[in-house]
């Protein structure tokens, strides 16, 4: 059986004579099994996190490099958010700003993830400093970042719904972290609660617009390419964080 991420890909490539959309429930149907099929809770890297069978170092690392995305999170937000074209639109959209830079010093998920540095044994200066952000995070999230700049608010919005995976990743983070990392402690984990209800929101109402906006199949293809590109972004920096070493400086 033809998977739908899959029979889009197809049509991609020799469309059907005809452009009309998929049915409103098929398209939601090919982006929730395309996001679940894609996300990277299936990296071998979330696997041994969630297994427990990372050293601090390694959980070190991820942090640190995780660290240069969640920081450019408000950043893709704010682009995305000058290309709504109504006012409850952007107001709805600069909620997902102020969840992560807060909406005062001291709050937001940024910070949270600040804590999350400080409990597993990282100073926010290391963090805040960038020096250890390997050269394919670096790549990987300015590419993201860029993709929201230049592409239009349809390919833009369709490519967050990875949220639509994000609260099941967060929880069984909750599950496995305070079983196999018992020395973390628990307040440093504080990221990962928030995000279970916000990308539960999140999710619906980036999954809602696309539909509502994706009103031929060229549309639909482009937003599920966008949500393709979004996964295999995800997916590069833990690539990046298992295995790309930086090399050594020429002496």
């Amino acid at each position: 059986m033809t998977t739908a991420p899959l029979r889009a890909v197809l049509e991609a490539v020799h469309p059907p004579a005809s452009d009309e959309p998929v049915s409103a429930a098929s398209f939601e149907a090919e982006l929730r099994d395309l996001a679940k099929s894609r996300y990277h809770d299936r990296h071998p890297f979330n696997v041994r996190m969630h297994q427990g069978e990372l050293s601090p170092d390694e959980l070190r690392t991820w942090v640190a490099n995780r660290f240069h995305y969640q920081r450019s999170i408000p950043v893709k937000d704010a682009l995305i958010l000058a290309k709504l074209p109504e006012p409850w639109m952007r107001r709805s959209w600069l909620r997902r700003i102020q969840d992560h830079d807060g909406l005062v010093d001291g709050e937001g998920g940024i910070e949270r993830w600040l804590r999350l540095g400080e409990a597993v044994g990282l100073s926010r200066v290391q963090l805040e400093s960038g020096a250890s952000v390997l050269p394919g995070v670096r790549l990987a999230v300015d590419g993201y970042v860029n993709f929201c700049r230049l592409n239009p608010a349809l390919e833009a919005v369709a490519s967050s719904l990875t949220e639509l995976c994000a609260p099941n990743i967060m929880m069984t983070r909750l599950e496995t972290f305070p079983v196999h990392y018992p020395w973390i402690e628990e307040s440093g984990l504080s990221y990962f609660r928030s995000r279970i209800p916000q990308g539960s929101r999140d999710g619906a109402e980036a999954l809602a617009w696309v539909i509502d906006w994706a009103q031929s199949r060229a549309a639909q293809r482009r937003a599920l390419s966008a949500l393709a590109f979004k996964c295999d972004v995800l997916w590069s920096l833990l690539d990046s964080v298992e295995h790309g070493g930086r090399p050594e400086r020429p002496r």
